[in-house]
């Protein structure tokens, strides 16, 4: 016992900083990555979390974020979310921020409708989503921040969605459904290395926000829930220079796996009229290494609500399985607003319903008050260096009699048509366009350029500059005592 005793005293005399009075202090610590390091740390269980999976941490995540945000403009903080099932409702972070759940944490959203406020509709929308009127407020919210961090060693956010999901089926819904994370009005975000589970509705929502990085994300939802779209980049402020983005711009979503119910990636500007006025486009987002899983929607979607435009979208490496539709432009008339500038490279498709899709007759409008002058312009579309199999039908493409969609250029594409594919593999109207080396044959809309333009579709050579932004190596240290009294009683 005494020799015991003697390795364990001289075990954490090693791990020691500092001994002293009756207290062996030692350090726990991580490396992790990061766009920006904290010079200051503490642990959710400093501010009386209990990871139980039953008591609420709400005023336990919010206390501890107001203790922190002191440190703003001292080298910034970091929350560290230990092992356990920690309960909360939703809860607003702070700049020069970064919140860090642990491999073995787990985020339980909150059943309880009370712990979750009610807040404005987005001004590019006009009204909810999914009612008219306020929406709930996102698990974890934030806005007009300056970087912010929220990543982990893959710990998990768990949305606990279903009763929200069988509410939205019942038409019980007194407000429109909370997301899991939303940033909004925001710069130098990054969404990283987490798994996000059964939201009520959408997953991660970056709005009116620039430079924003998601990456390394396990987004899973069961394949019937409702909306539960994967990333949704959103409007962006003209004032600032990974449904992963609404109205954003300079934005980079990579190395995500996702299973969804709804578009694995939706790409989103604003709705008809309120879009329109609010004039907040999404561009410069880069799309590469995503794998996708969703039955009845797209891998990437490109509206329906891009009212407000859609510019300069770079997509590439992307595998598809079991997927409705690879890339899908939704619009309609009134929607007004713009997609152009879309390159799409290197993608694999494997059991789909449709490879492309174009529709400008998706309907789905915020009310009745839309312009129904106000038309979409759809616009140099590139896709390019494409394989597909068992696929249904290679493309619907479907225009707006008098807005044609123009500029289609599709190339260096194979489609392995399922065998009870549709007899006519493409359907076409008011597009136009080229293609080469497309097997099938494409609709005669898309004139065929013979095979010395088989790598003619443009994909951009030069980087934005989110390309350009790298993360760093940054360490948690976390100081613990031991008492002398502890050893006497071993």
């Amino acid at each position: 016992v005494v020799h015991i005793i003697v390795i364990l005293a001289a075990t954490i005399l090693l791990r020691s900083d500092i001994v002293y009075g009756r207290h062996f202090h030692h350090w726990d610590y991580f490396d992790y990555s990061a766009i920006s390091c904290r010079a200051h740390s503490a642990s959710l269980l400093d501010f009386g979390g209990v990871g139980d999976g039953t008591t609420s941490n709400t005023k336990a995540f919010q206390t501890a974020i107001d203790h922190l945000s002191q440190f703003e403009s001292d080298g910034g903080s970091m929350l560290f979310v230990p092992p356990g099932k920690w309960l909360t409702g939703s809860f607003n972070i702070t700049s020069r921020f970064t919140l860090y759940l642990h491999k073995d944490a787990v985020l339980l959203a909150s059943q309880e409708e009370s712990e979750w406020a009610v807040i404005e509709p987005l001004p590019s929308y006009g009204r909810g989503r999914d009612t008219e009127g306020g929406r709930y407020i996102s698990l974890i919210f934030g806005t007009n921040l300056t970087d912010v961090v929220i990543t982990g060693d893959n710990g998990t956010i768990d949305g606990q969605g279903e009763s929200w999901w069988n509410k939205f089926h019942k038409g019980e819904l007194q407000y429109t459904r909370p997301y899991l994370i939303e940033i909004m009005y925001s710069e130098n975000i990054q969404i990283s290395n987490l798994t996000l589970v059964n939201s009520p509705s959408w997953n991660v929502h970056p709005i009116y926000s620039s430079n924003v990085i998601v990456q390394g994300l396990t987004i899973i939802a069961p394949v019937t829930s409702p909306n539960t779209d994967g990333i949704n980049p959103d409007n962006y402020p003209k004032t600032y220079s990974v449904r992963i983005s609404d109205s954003c711009t300079n934005t980079r979503i990579e190395d995500c796996y996702i299973v969804s119910g709804d578009d694995c990636v939706a790409v989103k500007s604003g709705w008809d009229e309120y879009g329109i006025a609010f004039g907040m486009p999404t561009k410069q987002l880069v799309i590469r290494r995503l794998t996708c899983i969703s039955p009845f929607s797209a891998v990437i979607a490109l509206g329906s609500e891009m009212s407000g435009g859609i510019q300069d979208v770079r997509a590439e490496d992307i595998l598809a399985i079991n997927t409705e539709s690879g890339i899908r432009i939704k619009t309609a008339i009134g929607r007004g607003g713009y997609v152009k500038d879309i390159y799409v490279k290197g993608m694999t498709m494997k059991t789909m319903k449709w490879a492309f899709w174009m529709t400008g007759n998706y309907g789905s409008h915020a009310d009745n008050n839309y312009d129904l002058n106000a038309l979409p312009v759809i616009q140099n579309i590139n896709y390019r260096d494409m394989v597909a199999e068992n696929v249904t039908m290679a493309a619907k493409l479907e225009g707006i009699p008098g807005d044609m969609f123009t500029g289609i250029c599709i190339s260096n594409v194979t489609i392995e048509l399922a065998k009870k594919a549709k007899k006519v593999p493409w359907n076409c109207t008011d597009i136009e366009g080229i293609s080469s080396g497309v097997v099938p044959q494409p609709c005669g809309e898309l004139k065929d350029q013979g095979s010395e333009y088989i790598a003619g579709c443009n994909f951009p050579t030069e980087s934005l500059p989110i390309d350009n932004v790298e993360v760093q190596t940054c360490t948690y240290r976390r100081k613990h005592s031991l008492d002398n009294h502890v050893l006497k009683h071993l």
